[in-house]
């Protein structure tokens, strides 16, 4: 009997996402040969879909998994906001600790109880930066009044707001063009998303702020997963695991890349010191605190101690 699964993502064939989705259906093809059926939808906004549209498709069971940023499920999940503490998470070595730690499965299993998801991995969403097209930020008070795009969450858009900018929720579909009509003046997102979305083409200036490492779980539809035999769902764990660490090996590498390129392209990259990288701290850790006071003592704990627990 041949099992036949959907996996769905929102980016271009170079993106880190599209290729670890690619590692992911070679993997199942190779475990489990003419047992599967695997279809790997690359890029759902090409047939008109906006990107947030994979969440219902997933959730309801026309596709069966997809990945997608954590914090569009936090107001569902609010545990998983432990993710966005700005300025908090010093590197992607500590953030995996984060991930792959107590923390990262308690999190999963909260995501299971409150949704009709299931967790199978975390993947680098990216270090996100900040790029403008008037003018470079370098400090606090460069960010004064401008209208930034952000991920329609809560947490993100307080923060924003305590830096000075003013922030305007826009889908990852639409995102291009309102940075290329001027609708938002800066916008947040990792280096390889302001490469291949080609944002760099009319914002000129990226400021490394490296504010917060991006999460986007691999989300499977939970009763696709209880209807798998024991044989399929042991092929789907592992194949998995073999995408997730290829993506991040992914992310990292598309950082070093992307830098080249948007230098090669005229890009101004700017590199905060110490102490402009405290004062964005400062700016925003009371919103931070806010986030924080959100959670149980508990969950704090797991968050702190799995990041206190990284050899320097």
């Amino acid at each position: 009997m041949t099992t036949r699964i959907v996996f769905a993502g929102y980016q271009g064939e170079r993106s880190v996402h599209t290729r670890a989705g690619r590692v992911f259906c070679e993997s199942l093809k190779q475990k489990l040969g003419d047992a599967i059926a695997i279809e790997f939808d690359e890029n759902i906004v090409n047939r008109g879909n906006k990107a947030a549209d994979l969440l219902d498709m997933t959730e309801n069971g026309e596709i069966d998994g997809c990945y997608f940023s954590s914090s569009y499920l936090a107001e569902r999940v609010p545990e998983l906001g432990l993710f966005d503490q700005h300025f908090v998470v010093p590197d992607r070595h500590h953030a995996y600790a984060v991930l792959d730690g107590s923390l990262g499965q308690r999190l999963a299993s909260e995501v299971e109880q409150q949704t009709g998801f299931k967790v199978l991995g975390y993947w680098d969403n990216g270090l996100r930066q900040l790029s403008t097209g008037k003018k470079a930020i370098r400090e606090v008070d460069d960010c004064k009044d401008l209208k930034i795009r952000t991920l329609k969450n809560d947490n993100h858009q307080r923060v924003f707001r305590a830096l000075g900018f003013e922030p305007l929720a826009v889908d990852v579909r639409d995102l291009p063009a309102a940075v290329e009509d001027g609708t938002v003046d800066a916008q947040e997102n990792p280096l390889t998303n302001i490469y291949n979305f080609n944002l760099h083409k009319s914002h000129r200036f990226i400021t490394m702020t490296q504010h917060l490492l991006g999460v986007a779980p691999m989300l499977f539809n939970q009763s696709s997963v209880n209807s798998w035999s024991a044989q399929v769902k042991q092929a789907v764990l592992e194949a998995a695991a073999e995408a997730t660490q290829a993506q991040r090996v992914f992310a990292e590498e598309d950082d070093a890349i992307c830098i080249d390129a948007l230098r090669q392209d005229g890009c101004e990259i700017i590199e905060l010191n110490q102490a402009q990288r405290q004062s964005f701290r400062e700016a925003t850790r009371e919103q931070v605190d806010k986030t924080r006071a959100n959670f149980s003592e508990e969950l704090l704990s797991l968050f702190d101690s799995d990041l206190a627990g990284v050899n320097e």
